[in-house]
C-alpha cells in the first residue's frame, strides 16, 4: 500500500533542504512564532505525555512501597487447623489436548489426605480433549484417586461459567485452581491451606514461575514482565495493605468468600480480576506468598502471546467500567482508592500511544522550525517519568527475584519495551471495545507442553489466524521508519534510538507473526501431503 508521506521523506529534497538550512541559522528560531496548527499538534501531544507520565510516576510509587514495606511479607500463616478441611481442586480444560495429562498428573502428586480432597476437571473442550480426558480421568478414579470428570455441552459463560458450575458439586470448603499450563507443587496445599485459619482471609495467591522461560527471546521478556506483576505490584499492594488481585489460577479461594461477592460471573473477560475487587469491597482480605512458586508455560509465538495480552487488557479495562464507580463511592482509604484507580486503568496507555504515535511526525516538523533545545526542559521530565520508570521497575523486579544473575535483564530491555510496542495496536483495539461495551468470546492462549528446550510444532494444533494485525502493525513500523529518516536529515540524532524502538518492535511483531504462519502453513502443506501419500 503506497504511504506518500513516508516515502517522501526517504530521499533528501529541496524542502527539506530548505528547513535544514533555516535550522542552521540561529536567528530562525527565536522568531519563529506558534500558529493554530502548530498548538493544535503540541497540546494533545503534551497532554498525552503527562497522561502517560502519572503512570510513570505510580510505577516509582510502587517501587518504593515495596521496599517501604518489604518485611511485612507473609511467610508461615501465623495460625494452623487443628483438623485439615475439605478441599476441591477444580481444573477448567477448553481444547489443552497438549498439557491435559501432565496437569492431572501434576495435581494427584499433591498431598492431601484423599478422604478430604476432590478432584474436578472441568471440560468444555469441543475437540478430542474431551474423551481423552475422560478416560484418562475414569483411568485414575478406578484406582482410587478422588477425582471426577464434568463435561458442558456449551460453553455458557466460558471459564467463569464453568467454575461456577463446578462449585454447585464442589465437597470442599476451600477451592484451589489450576489453569492446564500450569504444574502445582506438590505441597501447594500444605503450605496455603493453613492461612485459611484465619476466618476474613478470601484467597491464598501464589507466584508464578515459568516452564520454559529460556525458549526464546520472547518467552524471556514475557517472564520479566509477569515478574514486574508478582514481584513489584503483588508485593507492594499485599504487604501495605491494598487491593490485590486473584490471579485465576495457582491460587486457592474460599467458597463461602466467593457466595458472599457474588460467584463468579461472566459479564468480564477477567473474572478473575472482578470477583477480587467485589470480594475486598465485602472486606476480605486477600494474602500473597512470593515464596511459594507454581510453574507455567509461556506462549512461544508473538500472535498467541497477543492474543493473551489483548484478553487481560480488555477484561480489566471491563472490571474498570464496571466496578469502579462502586469502589469510588466505598469506604475505603484514599489511598486504596487511588491504587485500584491505577491498577485497573493502565491499559488506556495504548490507545493514548496510538495517538500520540500520529502525532510525533508533525511534532517534530513544529519543533524543528523552534529549535532542538526549545523545550528539553518539558520533555526530559515527562520522559523520565513515562519511559526511564519502565527500566527501573523490571530491572528491580529481577534483581529482587534473582539477586546473582539480574544484570542481563538489562540487556533484555530494548527487547522488553519493543515487545510492549508491539502489543499497541491489538490492545488498542481490545480496550475500545471494552469501552464500547463490544463482548467477545473468550479467546484462549495455545499450550503445548512446551519446556525451555525448542521442539517440533509441526503437529502442533490450536493455533489463530492474525487476519490484518500484522499489516498494520508493518505499516506503523514503516511509519516509524520514515520518522527516523526524518530525524537523521533534520539532525536530531536524540529521538534516534527511542524511534528504532517503535520500528523494531511494530516489525518484531508484524513480521514475525506472518513468518510463523506461514512456517505453519508449509507444515500443515507437508503433513497432507505425507497423510496422502499414505492412503495413495
Amino acid at each position: 500500500m503506497p504511504v506518500s508521506l513516508p516515502l517522501a521523506l526517504l530521499a533528501p529534497t529541496s524542502a527539506t533542504q530548505r528547513l535544514i538550512q533555516r535550522l542552521s541559522d540561529n536567528t530562525f528560531a527565536g522568531i519563529h512564532q506558534l500558529a493554530w496548527f502548530d498548538w493544535a499538534m503540541l497540546i494533545p501531544y503534551f497532554a498525552i505525555l503527562v497522561v502517560l507520565s502519572v503512570y510513570g510516576i505510580h510505577r516509582y510509587e510502587v517501587i518504593r512501597t515495596y521496599f517501604k514495606h518489604r518485611r511485612n511479607a507473609v511467610k508461615e500463616p501465623p495460625v494452623r487447623f487443628e483438623h485439615l478441611p475439605p478441599v476441591t481442586i477444580q481444573l477448567p480444560l477448553f481444547n489443552e489436548r497438549y498439557v491435559t495429562e501432565r496437569l492431572i498428573e501434576e495435581v494427584l502428586k499433591i498431598e492431601y489426605p484423599k478422604e478430604l480432597l476432590q478432584i474436578q476437571v472441568l471440560d468444555d473442550s469441543t475437540d478430542d480433549t474431551a474423551p481423552f480426558a475422560e478416560a484418562l480421568v475414569e483411568r485414575y478414579r478406578t484406582i482410587g484417586y478422588p477425582i471426577e470428570y464434568h463435561h458442558r455441552s456449551n460453553r455458557h459463560g466460558y471459564k467463569e461459567g464453568a467454575l461456577q458450575e463446578g462449585l454447585e458439586t464442589a465437597t470442599g470448603e476451600f477451592v484451589a485452581v489450576f489453569d492446564a499450563d500450569f504444574c502445582p507443587p506438590a505441597d501447594f496445599l500444605m503450605k496455603t491451606v493453613h492461612f485459611f485459619a484465619d476466618p476474613q482471609v478470601g484467597v491464598v495467591q501464589t507466584r508464578w514461575s515459568y516452564l520454559n522461560r529460556d525458549y526464546n527471546f520472547l518467552t524471556e521478556v514475557e517472564a520479566m514482565l509477569l515478574d514486574g506483576h508478582f514481584i513489584l505490584e503483588h508485593g507492594a499492594r499485599s504487604r501495605s495493605g491494598l487491593f490485590f488481585n486473584f490471579n485465576g489460577t495457582a491460587g486457592i479461594l474460599r467458597k463461602s468468600m466467593i457466595a458472599d461477592a457474588g460467584g463468579w460471573q461472566h459479564d468480564t473477560l477477567t473474572e478473575d480480576s472482578d470477583l477480587s475487587y467485589r470480594a475486598q469491597l465485602k472486606g476480605w482480605r486477600f494474602m500473597y506468598l512470593p515464596g511459594l512458586d507454581c510453574p507455567s508455560e509461556l506462549p512461544v509465538e508473538m500472535h498467541g502471546f497477543q492474543v493473551q495480552q489483548s484478553r487481560w487488557a480488555k477484561g480489566l479495562t471491563q472490571v474498570a467500567k464496571k466496578l469502579l464507580p462502586s469502589i469510588l463511592k466505598a469506604d475505603l482509604p484514599k489511598r486504596v482508592k487511588a491504587e485500584a484507580i491505577m491498577h485497573l486503568t493502565p491499559n488506556i496507555s495504548y490507545p493514548l500511544m496510538i495517538v500520540l504515535s500520529m502525532l510525533m511526525l508533525p511534532v517534530m516538523i513544529v519543533r524543528f522550525y523552534m529549535g532542538v533545545w526549545e523545550m528539553v526542559f518539558i520533555d526530559l521530565p515527562l520522559i523520565a517519568a513515562s519511559f526511564w520508570s519502565i527500566s527501573l521497575f523490571y530491572v528491580t523486579a529481577q534483581k529482587e527475584l534473582y539477586p546473582k544473575h539480574w544484570k542481563r535483564s538489562i540487556l533484555m530491555l530494548p527487547m522488553l519495551m519493543a515487545i510492549g510496542v508491539g502489543l499497541t495496536i491489538i490492545n488498542t483495539r481490545a480496550v475500545l471495545e471494552a469501552l464500547l461495551g463490544v463482548q467477545t468470546a473468550f479467546a484462549r492462549t495455545p499450550k503445548y507442553a512446551i519446556g525451555d528446550r525448542p521442539v517440533n510444532l509441526e503437529t502442533k494444533k490450536y493455533r489463530r489466524r492474525s487476519g490484518w494485525l500484522p499489516y498494520a502493525e508493518i505499516l506503523m513500523g514503516t511509519y516509524f521508519l520514515a520518522m527516523n529518516v526524518f530525524a537523521i536529515e533534520t539532525y536530531n540524532y536524540f529521538a534516534i534510538p527511542f524511534l528504532l524502538l517503535f520500528v523494531f518492535g511494530y516489525y518484531w511483531a508484524g513480521f514475525g507473526t506472518l513468518y510463523q504462519e506461514h512456517q505453519n502453513y508449509l507444515r500443515s502443506l507437508k503433513q497432507s501431503k505425507l497423510e496422502l501419500a499414505r492412503t495413495a
